[in-house]
């Protein structure tokens, strides 16, 4: 078991950056795959990133490709993620996290751990 808390939501400007960070405990962080998804009102939940156990590689959703970084430290076991020129529609509830493996990485069967999310807010 993993357990996951995440920190860093709030509110930006359309323009502006947020960085989020996910803490784990538990098992030995590095053996995860992670990632991270968002949820805006009234919508599923969907992928935005995520990154191998070593840090080797990245994936991101097409809306996040060049705007958002997803980073890990396993010294500290923390997955970030940066996100810079936020747009207005994307207010959401950000949520971190883990799976032993994954197929794509991409949704959300593949993670039986979760975090409790933490929302970021775009004013225009």
């Amino acid at each position: 078991q993993v357990q996951l808390v995440e920190s860093g939501g709030g509110v930006v400007q359309a323009g502006g950056s947020l960085r989020l960070s996910c803490a784990a405990s538990g098992r030995p962080f590095s053996s995860y795959h992670m990632a991270w998804f968002r949820q805006a009102p009234g919508k599923e939940r969907e992928f935005v990133a995520s990154i191998t156990w070593s840090g080797d590689n990245t994936y991101y959703a097409d809306f996040a490709k060049g705007r958002f970084t997803i980073s890990r430290d396993n010294a500290k076991n923390t997955v970030d993620l940066q996100m810079n020129s936020l747009r207005p529609a994307e207010p959401a509830v950000y949520y971190c996290a883990a799976a032993d493996t994954v197929v794509t990485g991409s949704t959300e069967a593949e993670y039986p751990f979760w975090g409790q999310g933490t929302p970021g807010t775009v004013s225009s």
